[in-house]
């Protein structure tokens, strides 16, 4: 049973690792694009350097070779960028943003656990290409020091030596994937450790042992030619859980005896222990009978050290600061929390309900107060899914980065909102669909510099993403300034696969949807990048399957704009009760604006759908709600039936109800596939009395309501004003 717990706690921790590794190699990549375009920053440099090592090092501690092999190419590389031996380039950048793709495939094997040839030889050959670059760029060595050379020089010229390690583990370093003797073993790949002594005395009882906990420590002699800062780039990881001191060949006694401080203070006991296992180790801690010499002005050499964890002193790590604020959930356990408030939100419902029923002012003000407590709940619940969006953006960094070098272009990607949340499960789902507007922007829409010169335009094109809340509501928005669409090729090619008739007459609108039709392309010959006459209508249909819409908005020669309306989370909002024919239907709370009276013009012809209403001095459409949906129009008795003015995004309108029931916590449901043709809905939701209500949708119920039924006639279309849009744009 023991072995099948280690088993599992191992797993956890691999798997664990490859999230991690998924996260570094993210900040690798970021931090190599803006190293090409900065050179200069060191920063990116370090950040680099930082994400490879952590993927190295962990990577050892689970025994991934491969890995481990191929990013200390990598690693190499990157410190002589750091140390100004190299400098950057265009090949060198190259080269390392391929060897992150490698790393990429190396820990997707591991991840999948099935090994292939290839990648196995990519490795082989683009750790050749790194080494070439390594040794190719590499300054001139300097000459050999004269006899005349300071005594400082000939120590810092020193290539191999006895180096001292000492070691103390935290007591949480097993909990965070720390494995001790992984690094002991890696310690043997830069040198050969002459001695060691491991420090026990901490380990307690076992009735009071901690199976979890780390209660080692270590002294280590090792001999090795590496350079002080690889020796402590070994733990530069673990920093958070293990106090390192490096101590170099030509530290002397001095540095022993502050380090023999540091570790005992005024413990005798202490102190004599370490100061046994030192000198059975080597260390000479006899104080010379005079201090050797230095040149005249130079100050003596002090120690190279380390500090231990939890100094002022100590380096940061990439696990210290403000990430170490962060713990990582699993998403099935945070979903099954938020399915736990969306039902204690339904149970309060009905609670209220009762209470109401009940008419004592003691329950209801007992239900009010539990009801505020589930919204605070639900809220934090839900703020737990949602992730910037900015995540997401970056990733297409590298994209138009690749893109240029393949198509000679050259292009400025900016990015502006980044910081805008989504849901994080509508952030992975957009992720593809925003991949292809991407694409088709630096495929198709922006042109080559020669093309943009003589068109009047610099040679450098613009790709922007930008998002931002509008509403209860996420827009994201995808331009360029490239060429544009062209309304008449467009028409032309929708009227030869009979989309349209020839002689229909398309507002601009209604002609860029027809890019979303299945199959639709007027490219005039495939590339790898877009233009297979697929795609488009995949993209739609992705984001409506999101509850979102997509519109787009072009000028020839001057570029294009498409925009990306989402709601803000699939889980649960705040809503707008309503009935309709004895049915209960729900609106974002967010979208509306005001209730009215149902005006005289909407009252005019009972039979009809929509049409328009003046709401004070502005022209508007209304959708009859008991009309669209084929139900009998059943008002209160002794009162009048309503209209709700809502406005979503662009789309202003006004919707005729028979009563209005106020604020409702809404924990949207998804339909059933059997009521999937039903039209304008966005979901269900479960009412405190146990009644089902309908989630509208309001962008679907436009575009439902003014479309022409198959082989019947359109319902009369609204006269919008001026915030309406078109039925293309709803469709």
């Amino acid at each position: 049973m023991n072995n099948l717990d280690d088993a599992e706690i191992i797993a956890a921790a691999r798997v664990g690792f490859l999230d991690e590794a998924a996260d570094m190699l993210q900040q690798f990549e970021q931090a190599l694009l803006v190293m090409e375009s900065t050179p200069e920053d060191a920063e990116n440099l370090n950040a680099a350097f930082r994400a490879a090592h952590t993927i190295k090092g962990t990577a050892g501690l689970f025994g991934c070779d491969a890995v481990v092999s191929f990013t200390h190419e990598v690693e190499t590389l990157l410190e002589a960028l750091r140390s100004g031996q190299l400098a950057v380039t265009e090949d060198i950048s190259a080269a390392l943003l391929e060897g992150r793709d490698q790393m990429q495939a190396l820990i997707d094997e591991v991840r999948t656990g099935a090994a292939e040839a290839s990648v196995s030889q990519r490795s082989v050959t683009l750790g050749e290409q790194l080494r070439r670059l390594h040794g190719a760029g590499r300054a001139p060595e300097p000459p050999r020091a004269a006899p005349a050379a300071s005594a400082a020089t000939a120590s810092a010229a020193a290539t191999a030596g006895l180096w001292h390690l000492s070691l103390r583990f935290g007591a949480d370093a097993l909990r965070n994937g720390l494995d001790p003797l992984a690094f002991l073993r890696y310690l043997g790949k830069l040198g050969t450790i002459t001695a060691r002594h491991t420090f026990t005395d901490q380990v307690p009882a076992l009735a009071a042992l901690d199976a979890e906990a780390c209660y080692l420590g270590f002294e280590l002699r090792m001999s090795s030619e590496a350079s002080q800062s690889e020796i402590e780039a070994v733990f530069e990881f673990a920093a958070d859980d293990c106090s390192v001191r490096v101590l170099p060949p030509e530290a002397g006694p001095k540095a022993y005896r502050q380090l023999l401080a540091e570790r005992c203070g005024d413990d005798e006991d202490s102190l004599a222990a370490l100061t046994t296992i030192w000198q059975a180790q080597g260390v000479d801690l006899t104080e010379p009978a005079e201090p050797p010499a230095v040149a005249a002005g130079a100050a003596p050499a002090a120690p190279a050290t380390r500090a231990p964890a939890g100094t002022p002193e100590r380096r940061a790590s990439p696990r210290g600061g403000e990430e170490a604020r962060f713990v990582k959930v699993r998403a099935d356990k945070l979903d099954h929390l938020i399915d736990l408030i969306g039902e204690l939100v339904i149970a309060g419902s009905g609670a209220q309900m009762v209470a109401n029923q009940e008419g004592s002012s003691a329950f209801l003000e007992a239900t009010q107060r539990v009801a505020d407590l589930v919204q605070a709940t639900r809220d934090g619940a839900l703020a737990l899914r949602m992730v910037p969006v900015g995540e997401t953006f970056s990733r297409f960094q590298r994209v138009v980065r690749d893109t240029c070098k393949q198509l000679g272009k050259e292009i400025e990607f900016v990015v502006t909102g980044g910081d805008t949340e989504l849901d994080k499960s509508m952030v992975e789902t957009i992720a593809d669909p925003l991949m292809h507007l991407v694409r088709n922007s630096l495929d198709h829409g922006i042109e080559v510099p020669a093309e943009r010169l003589a068109a009047g335009k610099p040679a450098v094109g613009r790709l922007g993403l930008n998002a931002y809340h509008e509403g209860g509501s996420i827009v994201i928005e995808v331009t360029d300034d490239g060429r544009g669409l062209r309304r008449e090729r467009i028409l032309a090619k929708a009227i030869e696969r009979g989309l349209i008739e020839a002689d229909a007459t398309l507002s601009d609108a209604e002609v860029w949807q027809l890019i979303f039709a299945p199959g639709f392309s007027t490219a005039d010959k495939v590339t790898d990048l877009s233009g297979r006459g697929v795609g488009m209508d995949v993209v739609k249909r992705n984001i409506e399957a999101l509850r979102g819409q997509i519109q787009l908005s072009s000028h020839e020669g001057r570029g294009t704009t498409t925009l990306i309306r989402l709601p803000l989370t699939l889980a649960m909002i705040d809503g707008f009760l309503t009935m309709v024919g004895g049915v209960h239907y729900v609106l974002p709370l967010a979208i509306v604006s005001e209730c009215i009276d149902v005006p005289p013009e909407c009252r005019a012809d009972p039979e009809r759908t929509c049409g328009t209403f003046d709401l004070r001095g502005e022209v508007l459409p209304y959708v009859d709600l008991a009309r669209f949906y084929g139900a009998a129009a059943v008002p209160p008795a002794g009162s009048r039936r309503s209209l709700v003015v809502v406005r979503d995004g662009t789309v202003r309108l006004g919707l005729v109800v028979d009563r209005l029931l106020g604020e409702h916590q809404t924990v949207i449901k998804p339909l059933a596939g059997i009521f999937r043709h039903l039209k304008a809905l966005a979901g269900s939701t479960i009412l405190g009395s146990g009644d089902v209500a309908l989630v509208l949708d309001l962008q679907g119920l436009v575009a439902a309501a003014i479309r022409p039924p198959r082989g019947g006639h359109a319902h009369p279309r609204p006269t919008a004003s001026h915030h309406q849009p078109t039925p293309a744009r709803q469709a």
